[in-house]
């Protein structure tokens, strides 16, 4: 059961990962927004022609992660296992506690699940390009829904860069996933410094300093927490092929 979990969560979490990414498609289609300036997220805005393309992809991409996350833990757990007969699967314990695990596959699912929120929490209109809508957003007079979707858009980030420092922290000290713990450091060190870009230029413009590129610095942002969720589900189902051929072995 534990081995299917693992596969099953691979693939989720790949999945997720690629929906993720579907932004990209601003590459070959013309949405009229500059991917230099423009927040990610204002393609999805509901006075976008293609809002309702990327809310969808939005919507499935935090659902398969959120469910690649529960499934991953339920594969994991967060202890290891102490091998009290030889290598039975059936004669092993539980060992000692992996806390990290815990907290990196809880931080994954918040980011699914604040993700899908996000989804149906759409703004109303292109505060970045459309200076009338930057003006009735500093004087309130936006939906409600631009709040919330600031609040379940920070709580998506805080969740990924949470499960992409504890994860990467457990495959390194846990002995998991060979390919996160050879790369993971270096995604964590350039996703804070994505993240360290877009909230400076955040503040930048909520300033009225202009802009500093916070389309590219968020693109660059959300391209590297896919990108390390790909990774991940590239080390769950290498793991889990290892540990399929170790098992066939005389």
């Amino acid at each position: 059961m534990s081995r299917n979990a693992t596969r099953t969560a691979a693939v989720l979490l790949a999945l997720g990962a690629l929906a993720y990414t579907a932004w990209v498609l601003e590459v070959v289609v013309r949405t009229g927004l500059d991917p230099v300036r423009t927040y990610v997220s204002e393609l999805a805005a509901a006075d976008q022609p293609l809002g309702g393309l990327f809310r969808a992809t939005d919507l499935t991409a935090g659902l398969l992660v959120l469910a690649g996350a529960l499934t991953g833990l339920a594969a994991t757990g967060w202890h290891g296992r102490a091998d009290l007969a030889g290598t039975s699967w059936a004669r092993r314990e539980p060992g000692p506690r992996r806390p990290w695990l815990l907290v990196g596959w809880l931080a994954l699912a918040l980011f699914g699940a604040a993700t899908a929120v996000d989804s149906r929490l759409p703004l109303s209109c292109t505060p970045t390009a459309d200076p009338e809508c930057a003006a009735r957003e500093t004087a309130g007079l936006v939906p409600a829904t631009h709040t919330a979707h600031a609040v379940s858009s920070s709580l998506a980030m805080a969740g990924a860069l949470t499960a992409i420092v504890a994860l990467t922290i457990a495959a390194r000290r846990y002995g998991l996933w060979r390919p996160l713990a050879r790369t993971g450091p270096a995604l964590v060190a350039l996703e804070l410094a994505a993240t360290a870009w877009t909230l400076a230029a955040v503040a930048a413009f909520e300033a009225g300093k202009g802009l500093w590129s916070l389309g590219a610095g968020q693109r660059l942002q959300v391209l590297l927490v896919a990108v390390w969720v790909g990774v991940l589900a590239v080390s769950l189902y290498r793991e889990q092929g290892a540990v399929r051929s170790r098992g066939r072995r005389p």
